[in-house]
């Protein structure tokens, strides 16, 4: 019988294509919401949410606001759901081996059955794909039990950021999920502008426009080949990797000539409580980041409500 501290059984290796076709169908959405919802800083106006069944993108608005509609990848009943406020529902299957161009090419349909036209740039983005989503066949990999998992284990470290979300004043990201990486993130910001960076991309360049503690959840890919969590601080102060940090288990590697905190969800799912130490190991890299940053830390923190 399953403990219920007992963590999902997600695992990169073996499932490197089942994940990568739940990753274009995660752009397909994403992309979809960006074509319509108003520009919010730093990027917060693409991303995709953890919901009980699954991922959604939430209400995207239409016809000036006087409509919307949401896309719902309903994993519970392997579905792809559209509800529009009109009360219009559509609906397309999930089901084992479905290609990329399928469930594009179906949706597109769907949305304009409904009357809802969409105009993106239908290429995948940062995944070395030069096909447009229409024309990809080849990745044909869709696996109800592989996201469930997937979806199981997001729901879980949605759940965790939330909390450790909660226990900071300053400006926070919503918990989210951004699909050009396929990660769970939630960012605090210490309300200071960071320094210009004029040659970098636009994308990088609204997202990093003032300091920050990133903290997300990713499951693995090329690079590293197994589900972690991560936090970073941006700019990294000096001498950042130094900082000792929990649980024991955990390290600085180096990211883009940057230090990186990495807690493998292998090693966490040893834990008998696996939720108190993840919030450790995000409470110890925002005080290791924060401190060396020069950030006011008493100021942000959040007391309980009986020390107000």
């Amino acid at each position: 019988m399953q403990s219920t501290n007992d963590l999902p059984e997600l695992k990169y290796l073996g499932n490197e294509k089942k994940k990568l076709t739940l990753h274009l169908f995660f752009q397909i959405l994403g992309k979809i919401r960006m074509c319509f919802t108003p520009r919010k800083n730093h990027w917060w106006y693409i991303t995709l949410y953890v919901y009980e069944k699954g991922f959604t993108t939430g209400s995207i608005p239409i016809n000036e606001g006087f409509d919307s509609f949401s896309l719902n990848l309903n994993i519970l009943q392997n579905k792809l759901e559209i509800t529009k406020s009109t009360g219009e529902c559509k609906a397309l299957e999930l089901y084992k081996g479905l290609a990329v161009a399928t469930f594009y090419n179906n949706l597109i349909n769907l949305l304009e059955d409904l009357e809802i036209q969409v105009t993106i740039n239908s290429k995948p983005y940062d995944l070395n794909i030069d096909k447009k989503f229409s024309e990809i066949t080849d990745i044909h990999h869709y696996d109800m039990e592989y996201s469930n998992t997937f979806w199981r284990a997001f729901l879980w470290v949605d759940s965790v950021f939330k909390e450790f979300s909660g226990r900071f004043y300053g400006k926070t990201c919503p918990v989210h999920l951004y699909w050009h990486s396929m990660d769970l993130t939630v960012t605090r910001f210490s309300g200071k502008k960071a320094p210009a960076m004029p040659e970098a991309r636009i994308s990088d360049k609204d997202a990093y426009s003032h300091e920050c503690i990133s903290f997300g959840f990713w499951a693995g890919d090329e690079n590293v080949k197994e589900p972690a969590f991560y936090s970073y601080t941006f700019p990294a102060p000096k001498d950042l990797e130094k900082k000792a940090i929990k649980p024991k288990q955990a390290n600085w590697v180096m990211n883009n000539n940057s230090p990186m905190a990495v807690l493998t969800y292998a090693d966490l799912s040893k834990e008998k409580s696996p939720r108190n130490v993840l919030l450790e190991f995000l409470e110890s890299t925002y005080q290791a980041g924060s401190e060396l940053a020069g950030w006011d830390v008493k100021e942000l923190n959040v007391p309980p409500l009986k020390d107000l």
